[in-house]
């Protein structure tokens, strides 16, 4: 079958598309995108493999090459984030190609990932490297704050400050605000990156349907920001290898919830 491409042909910017009507999902639909995204990863192992080690090796980097030296450290947190998004329209364009019936070819979709370039994506990792820079700073005083005159010690070697209540009670707001934080994130961002792979929408506008889909099934999504939080996690524990099957199966799933969350007004 002939490939279709939803990007720019020829240079010619083609006009805006309609916007989607947000839907109401429920649990079960969470478990249909699930079962989909890992039929996604199954079929086509190696563009889930290839992506996700992205963030396996940032991962590795922020480690190892960034202990102890500031430059490595500021350059693998802030070229995470802002390459991260363009990671994620890989799978996404794998989970379309196979909705599609399109044959998945590195040749097409490393293409599609890198004409992104000038379309939106860029805009939302931008969004996204702000967060982080905000939830840096944030941490940052709400240690100084809880931990005081503490915040001068070497906590490398005096990590009994944190069992203390100054440090069970820095590392409970620490926990509520920046589960807060990257909420906020989730919603601006969990319907609205596939959203603009596959639409011709700006970034703000994306940005804001994907916060009205959330409010719109808040129950819902708050289940799958938490399970994809603690997946996540769980996927950290051994030397962030278990990421390179989670990170595909999700990012595949979010392709299918973008589907189920959105109905195209055609």
């Amino acid at each position: 079958m002939e490939e279709t491409s939803p990007h720019l042909i020829a240079g010619t910017p083609p006009p805006a598309s309609p916007l989607p009507k947000i839907r109401h999902v429920d649990l079960s639909d969470l478990g249909h995108c699930l079962r989909l995204g890992l039929a996604d990863f199954r079929a086509a192992p190696q563009f889930g493999l290839f992506f996700s080690a992205f963030y396996v090796l940032c991962g590795f980097a922020m480690v190892w090459l960034g202990a102890g030296h500031v430059t490595w450290i500021l350059a693998t947190s802030l070229g995470f984030p802002l390459a991260a998004p363009f990671a994620a329209v890989g799978l996404y364009e794998v989970s379309r190609r196979r909705e599609m019936g399109e044959a998945l070819r590195w040749r097409g979709i490393l293409g599609v990932v890198w004409n992104e370039r000038g379309r939106q994506i860029p805009w939302m990792g931008a969004i996204i490297v702000i967060f982080f820079l905000f939830w840096t700073f944030l941490a940052h005083m709400l240690f100084a704050l809880f931990m005081g005159v503490s915040a001068l010690t070497d906590i490398s070697t005096s990590w009994a400050v944190f069992l203390e209540p100054e440090g069970l009670r820095m590392i409970a707001a620490e926990i509520v605000v920046g589960a807060a934080v990257a909420f906020l994130l989730f919603s601006m961002t969990v319907v609205s990156l596939p959203l603009l792979l596959e639409k011709e929408v700006d970034f703000v506008t994306a940005m804001i349907l994907s916060i009205g889909t959330v409010k719109a099934n808040l129950g819902v999504m708050l289940v799958w920001a938490a399970l994809i939080a603690v997946l996540t996690l769980a996927a950290l524990i051994p030397w962030f290898l278990g990421l390179m099957v989670v990170l595909p199966v999700l990012g595949h799933a979010t392709w299918h919830l973008y589907r189920r969350a959105l109905a195209d007004p055609a």
